[in-house]
């Protein structure tokens, strides 16, 4: 008996082709479970059921005719709710946009859809994006499912606990200091931040013109690379889009790590981590080692610097994005978000001119490292889930975002995925980091530590 519950992309997309499994029977069950669960983890903000029931039954028709096509036709996805979605709610987790509905699909939903993926509804996330606990005022916490009276992390936190309880096969998150990453470590799933102008952010709710990443989240490395495949490439219409080939991510994905040159972070900065997470990363180093990969340890010189900075732009930008509401409605905007849009607005010109050209100083420096390693690997959060209770989302942000923001600044890819679990249960995330449109390499060491270990199979107990 197959459990549906644990299935990927690429095996329900065999199994539809094999005919063992219906589009329109896998989006009943991903339904009846978002009823089950969703009221104790609030994930869903929105869902779109006779959408997805038409989107199935179109999916089906076409496999009666072929077998071949598209390998999201007839998967039930969802879409973190600041991406825009023709005649449906798309709230940014905002009061201010709790009325909008877009007259048309952001460019990622419009090719996800246009494979044959299934809207299976919007999820939740920290108010406008800034913020990394996803504990919302207006429309709820989001629980995570290992401990629901922890966060989820964000501010994609609705996709990465969605994911985690397998309410929906896979996600599209948003990260402008680590917001698909965070989540990603925390709830136990991989997260992937493509390089800066990867996938197209035309018809995504701005925080940060200059740091925002649109990017694939899923339960396998595998998933990810598929749903990466079909949201990357250029879109002419988006001015910070940038037109690169897009690889074959699907079929380099299973080539392995023998021979890349591994650097794994720890000096004083990557140091500062919880020490389970810490010899949770080390371990997964040794792994490295043992499939083949010539792993050092060494200084990654520049990450303090880029993640101040990146901090400093995030609420610069974003001030300046809400400059009219912050005028005209400060009072909507929840008291952590207010203030953190206050300090942006407090930021002098010549403080943002030095931190761009920070920004552009870093950028090399980081590029020139990887003229010298492949891959490295990082702790993604200093620690696991923090209780929900109690926690001040301003102070968390510098916390969540201290190994993830520093390749905001530079736009370089970089992946979360489990690596672990602390003594109380709790995921922890590892992250790989790479040159500018190395995916694939980030990829390949992913799937290849995947394969070696155990740790996507664990499930947490709802």
């Amino acid at each position: 008996m197959i459990d549906i519950a644990t299935l990927t992309i690429k095996q329900t997309a065999e199994l539809f082709r094999k005919r063992q499994l219906s589009p329109v029977e896998l989006t009943e069950f991903f339904f009846q479970r978002i009823e089950t669960y969703n009221p104790r983890l609030n994930c869903f903000l929105n869902i779109t059921p006779e959408i997805a029931k038409r989107q199935a039954l179109q999916a089906e028709a076409e496999f009666r005719q072929s077998t071949s096509g598209s390998l999201l036709k007839g998967i039930p996805l969802a879409f973190k709710d600041l991406y825009e979605t023709k005649d449906i709610l798309t709230t940014a987790g905002s009061k201010i946009f709790r009325d909008f509905i877009p007259s048309e699909d952001s460019e990622v939903v419009s090719r996800v859809m246009a494979a044959g993926g299934v809207l299976l509804g919007k999820l939740n996330m920290h108010e406008i994006a800034l913020g990394v606990t996803n504990v919302n005022p207006h429309y709820g916490t989001c629980h995570n499912p290992w401990n629901t009276e922890r966060i989820s992390g964000g501010s994609s936190g609705g996709c990465a606990v969605a994911l985690a309880a397998s309410l929906c096969l896979g996600a599209f998150g948003s990260d402008t200091g680590g917001s698909i990453r965070i989540p990603a470590s925390l709830c136990g799933i991989v997260g992937l931040k493509p390089t800066f102008g990867r996938i197209s952010l035309r018809g995504v709710i701005p925080l940060s013109w200059n740091l925002d990443h649109a990017g694939p989240m899923g339960r396998s490395v595998e998933d990810v690379a598929i749903l990466l495949s079909y949201a990357a490439g250029y879109d002419q219409l988006d001015p910070v889009s940038v037109n690169w080939p897009v690889e074959d991510y699907l079929s380099e994905v299973h080539l392995g790590v023998k021979g890349l040159r591994v650097a794994l972070a720890s000096d004083a900065y990557f140091s500062q981590a919880d020490s389970q997470v810490f010899a949770a990363v080390d371990t997964a180093a040794k792994t490295f080692e043992s499939l083949g990969a010539d792993v050092e340890i060494t200084e990654f010189a520049g990450a303090h610097e880029a993640a101040l900075a990146n901090g400093l732009m995030v609420t610069s930008d974003a001030a300046a994005y809400h400059r009219e509401r912050l005028l005209q409605r400060p009072a909507d905007f929840g008291a952590d978000v207010l203030q953190r849009l206050r300090s942006g607005e407090s930021h002098s010109l010549s403080d943002y001119i030095l931190v761009r050209r920070d920004q552009a100083r870093l950028r090399r420096q980081f590029e020139v490292f990887f003229e010298h390693y492949d891959i490295l690997l990082t702790p993604t959060t200093p620690v696991t889930a923090p209780p929900i209770e109690g926690q001040d989302a301003v102070s968390q942000a510098p916390l969540l975002t201290r190994f993830t923001a520093p390749f905001n600044l530079t736009g370089l890819p970089a992946l979360s995925m489990p690596c672990g679990f602390d003594s109380r249960g709790l995921p922890v995330g590892l992250q790989i980091v790479s040159a500018p449109w190395q995916e694939i390499k980030i990829l390949r060491a992913a799937y290849a530590y995947e394969q070696a270990c155990n740790w996507r199979n664990r499930r947490p107990d709802l």
